[in-house]
């Protein structure tokens, strides 16, 4: 069996654009990995068996997981022999990228076991026709994406800094969101140079004061909580800079230190919030070696 972390991420920049004749945004954002994630294990099998713990409730054909699965074996006309397990850890409907991170486990954990490992462009084709963010974590780290948000546009230095993640129990239904957006009125989103060269300096508390995400007020208005999460950790010692993650409902704060973000989402998490301390990372869906 094959071990394969599948790292969450934060939006440390999100624009939106109006909504195009194909009902889809045009969207400019900053995606980071995250050390916190699920984790996917992959294995020959008699015949396919997929399992999600804890259950969501889902059915294997709406699990992104199962649905990368059957993907891959149609690409490579391969039966799809396989056991798949996804232990989450990732809430659903956060915005963390849960779903996408985990259908990009299952794409390089199948590309390891059946020896496609080197093909990787097809592995790309394969990820964008599962969702937008599904590219960024075959790489990982820190990227810059257009279109839909699964248009590449260059990758950029990973930053190792403390996180705080804070969860409201609510969930941002990702469509309704969007139609809140397009029913607002909005300021125009600042440039995004700042941040990138904020980036390539490594100055996170630069990063932390350049964060933005043009989805925060449909979203806040649809789940009053975000932003009560967002006040929250915005309010707390060695906080530098707080953001929400995707179109929510999670959010985030980049902190001075470890320490920092573990007290953060202690206070979280009395306060009744799903909450975890973590960090930024460098790293992409991978096959974890013992």
């Amino acid at each position: 069996m094959l071990r394969i972390h599948a790292p969450a991420k934060v939006n440390l920049y999100l624009a939106v654009g109006p909504v195009r004749p194909d009902g889809y945004h045009p969207v400019d954002t900053v995606l980071h990995a995250l050390e916190f994630g699920d984790e996917v294990t992959v294995g020959p099998a008699e015949r396919l068996r997929f399992s999600c713990v804890p259950d969501l409730g889902l059915a294997d054909d709406d699990n992104l997981a199962y649905k990368a699965v059957l993907a891959m074996a149609e690409h490579f006309d391969r039966e799809p022999l396989v056991s798949v397990t996804v232990r989450k850890r990732v809430p659903a409907g956060a915005g963390l990228g849960g779903a996408s991170s985990d259908a990009a486990a299952v794409i390089v954990g199948l590309a390891t076991l059946w020896g496609v490992s080197e093909r990787g462009e097809d592995l790309y084709s394969i990820a964008r026709s599962l969702g937008a963010d599904v590219p960024f974590f075959l790489d990982g780290g820190a990227a810059r994406f257009t279109g839909r948000g699964d248009v590449f546009l260059r990758r950029l230095p990973a930053l190792d800094v403390p996180v705080v993640l804070v969860r409201p129990a609510e969930p941002v239904a990702t469509a309704e969101a969007y139609r809140a957006f397009d029913d607002m009125p909005h300021e125009a989103a600042p440039p995004v140079e700042p941040l990138e060269r904020a980036l390539v300096e490594g100055d996170a508390q630069r990063v932390a004061a350049l964060l933005f995400n043009a989805m925060t007020p449909s979203s806040a208005r649809l789940v009053p909580s975000v932003g009560h999460a967002l006040d929250l950790v915005r309010s707390h010692p060695g906080v530098l800079g707080a953001a929400m993650a995707g179109s929510g409902s999670a959010v985030f704060g980049i902190c001075d230190a470890g320490g920092s973000a573990e007290a953060c989402a202690a206070h979280a998490a009395e306060a009744g919030y799903w909450s975890a301390a973590t960090r930024t990372c460098g790293r992409a869906c991978a096959v974890e070696r013992d």
